[in-house]
């Protein structure tokens, strides 16, 4: 097990961010689907992923993983999955962009994981996918905390979808991001 980051938050709080293990999978299906069921600005909107789903896409993570084709951080706070944060290179002809995904629990937002979170998942997919030239992303137009958070890491608006996603009762658009890390 690779462990990234230790952090002792609070008197009965301990941060630990490493990477995840096949073991992880019951614990990352509990996760997703709380936030599917919140229905917040990840792309499962209320439907649920089964064990056995999750345990297939797990297993494909670290396959990439091991290949160095992807980096993908585990968030725990006492054990308990706190966050999730990847990015995946595409193949072929973009075989050089990587693509930037991330959640947060809903009980641990807002207390600065989501900053260290992200700073580490750039940091490790720098240093351990060689090809990696461009980071890009999507995020809701209506998640304005994530916007200013990506501007601050030096991610740029390059377009936009209208109503390019459907999130509860409305259509916001979707905002694509990116930033350069090696020239």
């Amino acid at each position: 097990m690779k462990i990234v980051f230790e952090k002792q938050l609070n008197e009965t709080e301990q941060l630990t961010i490493r990477y995840p293990l096949a073991s992880d999978a019951v614990a990352l299906t509990e996760y997703v689907n709380a936030l599917s069921r919140e229905q917040t600005f990840v792309r499962f909107q209320g439907e649920e992923m089964s064990l056995e789903a999750e345990i297939e896409f797990l297993l494909d993570l670290l396959e990439r993983i091991a290949s160095r084709k992807a980096t993908q951080l585990v968030a725990l706070i006492n054990e308990q999955i706190a966050g999730f944060s990847g990015i995946a290179l595409k193949d072929k002809i973009e075989s050089h962009e990587g693509v930037f995904g991330i959640s947060i629990s809903a009980q641990y937002r807002s207390r600065g994981i989501g900053k260290i979170l992200m700073e580490l998942t750039l940091n490790e997919a720098i240093e351990q996918l060689s090809e990696l030239k461009i980071v890009t992303l999507g995020v809701f137009e209506t998640n304005v905390l994530a916007q200013k958070m990506y501007q601050k890491f030096g991610f740029k608006e390059y377009g936009r979808l209208p109503k390019g996603v459907k999130h509860k009762n409305s259509d916001p658009d979707h905002v694509f991001m990116y930033k350069e890390v090696r020239a």
